[in-house]
C-alpha cells in the first residue's frame, strides 16, 4: 500500500463517499438547492445590495444568471422566514419616486446593468400580496367598461375563459380608456383615449374614434420596463396620484419616461394587468404555477391546495366540564376559540411579569403592541398609504400605526376593493381599566394584539376580514 501524501484527502478518491458533502460547497451553494440554480460550474459571480423595509441591506455574492425568485429564496432561507410565494424584489428609483416588482424569472444582473450612474436605485425584498391575485380573480381586474373582446367571442366569458384568451398568442382582449398623458419636454398633462392592443399601446387624435387613421402610437414594450409612481403629484405634477410610466432599459433619464396617469386606482391596475400579461404572456402563468407543480390536486387554472385527510377529520371540542363534548355551532366554535387564545396570552403575559405588579401589567399592556410586526411606529398617512400599495392592494392588508391628529389614538390602515380605508382605534378608560375600540365602545379589548386577532378572524365594522399585514423586516 502506497503510503497517504500529505494533502490527499477523500475527496480525492472517488471510491470513497463523501460523508458530508455540504461541507465542501461554497456559503452561497449551501443554501441554495440544487432546484434553484442552473448546473453549470463555471458562472461569473457579482455582488448584489439587497434592503428591506427599514433600510438594512445585506450584500449578495450571486451568479450572474440568477432570477429574482432565486434571490428571493435566498433571503427566505438565510432569515428564517415562511416561504408563501407573495417574497418578491422591488426596484426603487429614489430620485424620480418610481417603483416595480421584478418578475420572478428576470435576470437580476441583467435588471442592474440597466441602471444609470445619475439615478439612485435600490433593490427591496418585501411581499407582494397581489403579484398573481389577477389569476385568482380576474373578474376584479378587468372591469367590463374598460374591456372588449373580439366579436366571435360570447359575451360571458368564464373566469378560466378570460385567462385563457389573454395568454392567448392569436388573440387579445382591447382594453380603452381615457389616461391622462404628459407631453414630453413640457409640464403639462393632455388627457386622451386610449386603446391597448398586441401591436402595443395607442392613443385615438379625435375622442373616442378607433379608426385607424385616427390612432396614433404611443409606446411598446419589448424594450422597456413599467413602472408605478409612488410620488407622481410631487415629482412631474400629474394630475392624481394614481400615476404609472414606462422607461426605456439603458435610458438617459427622465427625459425618456412615457408618463401615464389614471383617474382612480382600479384604472391603473386593469392598466398594469393587462401590460404585464401583454408583454410576459404564458411566462407570467409558469412563474405562478411554479411553486405548485407536482402537487397533487392542482391543475391549472384551479389550484386551491387540497385539505389533508387529517385536516378534515378535525372537530372543535370542549374541555370546560365534566365530560368533553363536540361543538357542533360554528359561531361557538370560534368565540371558543378566541377565548382560548386571550387565555393563552394572559398566562404568557403573567409568566413574562415576574414582578407582577398591576402597574408593570398595564405599562406592558400599553406597549406590548410595539413588538407586533404589524406595527408601525409614528409613520405618516401617506407612508401608510405607500407602504400598503407596495405591498398589493389585495383584500385584508393592513398596518396599525400611531394617530398623528391624536397623540392617544392608534390608526388600522385597511386595503379593501383596491382603496385603502382608515380606521381610528379610541383608548377608553372604564372602572380604571384602559380598554381599546374600532366601534364606539361596542366592542372593547385590552390592548392592540387582542383588538388584531379578534379582527383578524371577524369582519365585525370593517370591510373584510385583516388577512395579510405590512411588516418592516430587517435582513
Amino acid at each position: 500500500n502506497r503510503r497517504k501524501k500529505k494533502g490527499d484527502s477523500i475527496l480525492e478518491n472517488p471510491s470513497i463517499p463523501n460523508p458530508f458533502p455540504e461541507l465542501c460547497c461554497s456559503p452561497f451553494a449551501s443554501v441554495l438547492s440544487a432546484s434553484l440554480l442552473p448546473k453549470a460550474t463555471s458562472r461569473k459571480k457579482q455582488v448584489i445590495k439587497v434592503y428591506s423595509e427599514d433600510d438594512t441591506s445585506r450584500a449578495l455574492e450571486v451568479p450572474s444568471d440568477i432570477t429574482a425568485r432565486d434571490v428571493c429564496q435566498l433571503l427566505i432561507l438565510k432569515n428564517h422566514y415562511v416561504d408563501d410565494h407573495s417574497w418578491t424584489l422591488f426596484e426603487q428609483l429614489t430620485h424620480t419616486g418610481l417603483g416595480r416588482a421584478l418578475e420572478d424569472h428576470e435576470l437580476v444582473i441583467e435588471v442592474q446593468s440597466n441602471w444609470v450612474m445619475e439615478e439612485e436605485t435600490k433593490l427591496y425584498f418585501r411581499k407582494n400580496y397581489a403579484k398573481y391575485e389577477f389569476f385568482k380573480n380576474p373578474l376584479s381586474f378587468f372591469p367590463d367598461h374598460m374591456i372588449s373582446f373580439p366579436s366571435e367571442t360570447s359575451a360571458a366569458l368564464s373566469h378560466s375563459g378570460i385567462l385563457q384568451m389573454f395568454l392567448s398568442s392569436s388573440t387579445y382582449p382591447e382594453i380603452h380608456g381615457y389616461l391622462h398623458a404628459k407631453e414630453q419636454g413640457k409640464k403639462s398633462w393632455k388627457k386622451l383615449y386610449f386603446l391597448l392592443r398586441r401591436s402595443g399601446l395607442y392613443f385615438s387624435t379625435k375622442g373616442t374614434s378607433k379608426e385607424p387613421r385616427h390612432l396614433q402610437f404611443f409606446c411598446e414594450f419589448s424594450n422597456s420596463d413599467m413602472y408605478m409612481s409612488l410620488t407622481g403629484k410631487k415629482t412631474s405634477g400629474a394630475p392624481t396620484n394614481y400615476g404609472f410610466c414606462f422607461k426605456p432599459n439603458k435610458s438617459g433619464g427622465t427625459r425618456d419616461l412615457k408618463q401615464l396617469c389614471a383617474d382612480d386606482e382600479q384604472s391603473r391596475t386593469c392598466w398594469m394587468t393587462a401590460i404585464r400579461l401583454l408583454k410576459y404572456g404564458m411566462q407570467l402563468y409558469q412563474n405562478y404555477m411554479q411553486p405548485y407543480q407536482g402537487r397533487s390536486g392542482c391543475s391549472p387554472l384551479n389550484i386551491t391546495p387540497m385539505r389533508s385527510i387529517s385536516e378534515n377529520s378535525l372537530v372543535a371540542m370542549d374541555f370546560s366540564g365534566h365530560r368533553s363534548r363536540i361543538i357542533e355551532n360554528p359561531t361557538e366554535a370560534l368565540s371558543v376559540a378566541v377565548e382560548e387564545g386571550l387565555a393563552w396570552r394572559r398566562r404568557g403575559c403573567l409568566r413574562l411579569n415576574s414582578h407582577g405588579s398591576p402597574i408593570a401589567m398595564s405599562n406592558m399592556g400599553m406597549s406590548i403592541h410595539r413588538s407586533q410586526s404589524w406595527f408601525h411606529h409614528k409613520i405618516s398617512r401617506e407612508e401608510a398609504q405607500r407602504l400598503i400599495l407596495q405591498h398589493g392592494l389585495v383584500d385584508g392588508v393592513f398596518l396599525v400605526r400611531d394617530s398623528q391628529s391624536n397623540p392617544k389614538t392608534f390608526v388600522l390602515s385597511l386595503s379593501h376593493g383596491l382603496k385603502i380605508k382608515h380606521f381610528q382605534i379610541v383608548p377608553l378608560e372604564d372602572d380604571g381599566k384602559l380598554f381599546y375600540t374600532l366601534d364606539d365602545g361596542h366592542t372593547r379589548f385590552t390592548d392592540l394584539i387582542q383588538l388584531v386577532e379578534f379582527y383578524q378572524l371577524n369582519k365585525g365594522v370593517l370591510p373584510c376580514k385583516l388577512k395579510h399585514y405590512c411588516a418592516r423586516i430587517a435582513l
